[in-house]
Order: structure tokens, then sequence, then C-alpha cells
């Protein structure tokens, strides 16, 4: 079975995420050995968080879990993609569908995706 390259990303890859059923691109996020592991595993997306150093299981504290329906490696085996499906209709923990909700114009920028849920009332922080 062909596996991830870990060592060319220094053992975190990108890992894009998009929505089974649109094709919607819903984040960007990053894995190591662990968290793709636990993610062929449970069936459910897990991720390293950078930011806290530590694994993350999407959904942990929201209960907007990612079921894996689909997973691909790209040609150089260090992009991994999932193809989810997103329980709850949010992956932004910003609250909206996409973590991609900014459209950017001629020096203009607007946010182009209905706000889901509120990130306070979800989040301690927001």
């Amino acid at each position: 079975m062909k596996t991830p390259d870990f060592q060319k990303g220094g053992g975190l890859l990108p890992a894009i995420v998009q929505d089974d059923a649109s094709g919607d691109v819903l984040m960007l996020a990053y894995m190591n050995p662990e968290a793709w592991e636990l993610t062929l595993a449970s069936g459910e997306a897990h991720y390293y968080s950078r930011s806290r150093s530590k694994i993350w299981h999407k959904g942990e504290s929201s209960g907007h879990v990612q079921i894996v329906k689909q997973v691909f490696l790209d040609c150089d085996q260090d992009t991994i993609l999932l193809r989810v499906q997103q329980v709850g209709g949010a992956a932004c923990h910003k609250g909206y569908r996409s973590c991609f909700f900014h459209q950017i114009g001629h020096n203009e920028s607007w946010v182009c995706q209905p706000l889901v849920f509120d990130p306070k009332e979800v989040y301690d922080n927001g």
C-alpha cells in the first residue's frame, strides 16, 4: 500500500479536506504519521495541530467531526486529500462551512458564506 512520505515535509504533510458530496474545499490541515494512522484506523479525521503541538481529532470539542469517505495521495506522496462527510455543517472553527470564507476581489474582500454556528457558543475562546 502507498503511504505518505512524511520525511519530505519534515514529519508534517498538508491534508486538503473536501466535502465528499459537493467537492467543496473545507479546510487545509497537517498530518503527521500518528494522525494518519488514527485517521485510517478510526474512519474520522485526525490532524496535527501546529499551534498546540499535539494530535487533534477534528470535532473533539465542537462535535463537528469529519467522517472519512475517501483518502488520496498525490503523485509525490507528500500531500493528502481527504473526502469527508462534515458532521454539523461546519468545518471552520470560526463557524463557517469552509475555512475559505473570505473572497478576495479587486482591492476588497468579503465574507462569501453564511455563518453556520456562533463560535462563542461552541468554544470557550471562540
